[in-house]
């Protein structure tokens, strides 16, 4: 499903014009995108986690050259989703494999 097939769900379900819809999911990937770029992790109840996850420093190694590089300590976006999402997404999975 693209962002388009979300915003002609949405207008469908709510009646809200296209426009509309697109501009508030807009807006609200870019509050995420701001609050994780300021350390801040986004709480969706029911739904799940945006947060900010630390990978540790690594080795890794460049096969084609044949050296190692040191990978340093970064920080990555991640989604954590809910229990309650969670079991949604096992439940259907079960309910496809009984068909």
């Amino acid at each position: 499903m693209t962002k388009a097939d979300i915003v002609s769900e949405i207008a469908k379900q709510t009646g809200v014009d296209k426009a509309s819809v697109l501009v508030t999911i807009e807006k609200f990937m870019e509050t995420v995108k701001d609050s994780l770029a300021n350390g801040e992790n986004v709480y969706l109840r029911g739904f799940g986690s945006f947060i900010i996850k630390t990978r540790s420093e690594k080795t890794a190694r460049n096969i084609s050259k044949n050296t190692t590089i040191i990978i340093p300590k970064h920080k990555i976006p991640a989604f954590k989703p809910a229990k309650v999402f969670m079991a949604q997404v096992k439940n259907e999975d079960e309910a496809k494999a009984e068909n």
